[in-house]
């Protein structure tokens, strides 16, 4: 027998099951699998996908409660997490690509230059990479699996995907869910292990790679499928600023804060984890969000906000990052406290962009908090990391605060609202420095997922082109004349005269086109500015 692997439940330490290894041999073999399952898959219309896949929607709501308990007790979430964290992004995703999914995959006609390309039409379309390999995280392992593996599947790839090992048996109950479905054999394929795993299923050469993790992780992939190559999209770590100006609903402002910070004990890549506070309302703030952290609470009763931490390794960060801010001068709501594995939550105020708190993805049920003063300095400040997944600006003047957030340098951004942006299935989703590259979500997600193929086809009848063999220096003169008739000053009239000699030669070109071709040159000339 091979190696194993126990998964233990963040609820009660207790084993919930060892599962077996996936071995190098049988990756390959899942590889080869897959390659067939991609081409069959492939050949299906976009419709027939759609069909096809969309009959997951009333599996998974059949099974609801008990899709809520597998994750709940894997992870530690409490249910309403697992429900709008987990299973309604990941419904929402599926309904998009259904209504979007043909158009936005469809084959694309381009528009041809009449002079250039007389007589010829432009198009390209999109083709599936064929297998992706997708690697998901612990914090939202049937979300950040799902997700990905739809947009893989509705653009017609082939998919085999490894979640973390402290999440197999999400991995396992994804599997079974897609097992009621009528897929080709091998289509959609989940191996079991750790990082050496994921690097095994690397070196098998799948054609795409998509990665959620750490900085460290996503490095160490996008180096190994470098080797091959290997096209990656990294969904990494995130340093999430939010913005409030003094104007904001500060009521609502905070609630938001809380959420965004502590929702899922902070282990979400788009948590609140700086929020910058407008100093004439920052002792205000403060004083808010300290009674409002008292109100949380732990646990999975009949009541609970937080739950358990789904991985304890994580609370050495938390506590590093803590310890370092209260040395270095700043307050918290609390002294960190871990209950088993239920972490309090907590507010630090007087933080400073010299604490690792600000500086570094804690991804745990911490908030730290700081006072400017002017909207520049905000910008700079929210800027000043090497993350940029996501932010919220907070004001009453909706232009203000959208122009703020567009100057920030981050794939994703919402006004008066936070996280929930990362939730509509139709924006693209993804970052920029160390957050990680390519999106998913939306039509640019699928077409992430594809590679284009462009094509030209000409009518011509002549048996050569003014651009063929052979050249000289007449040849030379007569191409600089049309370039500067096409591209050059002036007017069309002006363009004429001052090149038409140069243009005598394409006399014979244009008439063998006749009356279209000049109807095409005419319309197209009149479309010029310079015209």
């Amino acid at each position: 027998m091979g190696e194993t692997i126990q998964v233990i439940s963040p609820l009660d330490e207790r084993i919930l099951k060892s599962y077996s290894i996936t071995s190098r041999d049988e990756i390959a073999q899942k590889i080869e699998a897959a390659r067939l399952a991609a081409i069959i898959w492939a050949g299906y219309a976009v419709p027939k996908r759609v069909a096809l896949l969309s009959r997951l929607r009333a599996i998974v709501l059949a099974d609801l409660d008990d899709i809520v308990s597998t994750i709940m007790t894997v992870t530690g979430k409490v249910k309403t997490e697992v429900l709008l964290g987990e299973i309604y992004p990941v419904l929402e995703l599926l309904t998009f690509y259904e209504k979007n999914a043909a158009r936005s995959l469809a084959p694309c006609r381009l528009s041809t230059s009449p002079l250039a390309f007389p007589n010829a039409s432009a198009q390209f379309e999109r083709r599936p990479h064929g297998v992706v390999a997708i690697i998901s995280p612990w914090n939202f392992p049937f979300q950040l699996t799902l997700s990905p593996l739809f947009t893989a599947l509705f653009s017609g790839n082939a998919a085999i995907f490894k979640t973390s090992e402290l999440s197999i048996p999400v991995g396992e109950l994804i599997m079974q869910l897609l097992s009621r479905i009528d897929l080709p054999t091998g289509l959609v394929q989940h191996i079991i292990g750790g990082s050496d795993v994921g690097e095994h299923l690397i070196d098998s050469r799948p054609d795409l790679v998509f990665v959620t993790g750490g900085v460290r992780a996503g490095r160490a992939i996008m180096a190994r499928a470098a080797q091959h190559p290997i096209p990656v999209i990294l969904e990494l770590g995130g340093k999430d600023a939010m913005l409030v100006f003094d104007d904001a609903n500060l009521t609502r402002a905070c609630n938001a804060a809380l959420y965004g910070a502590f929702s899922n004990s902070g282990q979400v890549c788009v948590s609140v984890e700086r929020l910058y506070v407008q100093d004439s309302c920052y002792p205000q703030f403060v004083q808010m969000l300290q009674d409002a952290v008292a109100t949380l609470t732990l646990g999975h009763g009949e009541e609970g906000d937080l739950g358990a931490l789904t991985s304890l390794d994580q609370y050495a960060v938390v506590k590093a990052h803590y310890q370092d801010a209260i040395a270095k001068g700043a307050k918290a709501s609390a002294p960190l406290q871990l209950h088993g594995r239920y972490l309090k939550p907590v507010v630090l105020w007087d933080v400073t962009h010299d604490m690792k708190i600000m500086r570094e993805e804690t991804f745990g049920a911490l908030l730290p908090v700081m006072a400017f003063t002017t909207e520049e300095q905000v910008i700079q400040l929210a800027s000043d990391s090497e993350y940029g997944l996501n932010a919220s600006v907070w004001s009453a003047d909706i232009n203000k605060a959208e122009h703020v957030a567009r100057q920030l340098q981050v794939g994703n951004w919402a006004v008066n609202d936070v996280i929930k942006n990362i939730g509509h299935a139709g924006l693209p989703f993804g970052g920029v420095k160390n957050s990680g590259f390519g999106r998913y979500h939306g039509a640019e997600g699928l077409r992430n997922f594809t590679y284009t193929v462009s094509g030209l086809t000409s009518r011509s009848k002549l048996n050569d082109e003014p651009n063929w063999f052979p050249y000289s220096d007449k040849r030379y003169l007569q191409m600089r004349g049309f370039i500067d008739f096409v591209f050059g000053n002036g007017s069309l009239w002006q363009r004429t005269v001052r090149n038409w000699q140069a243009l005598q030669a394409f006399r014979g070109y244009a008439q063998s086109n006749a009356r279209q071709h000049w109807e095409n040159l005419l319309i197209f000339l009149l479309r010029r500015r310079d015209y």
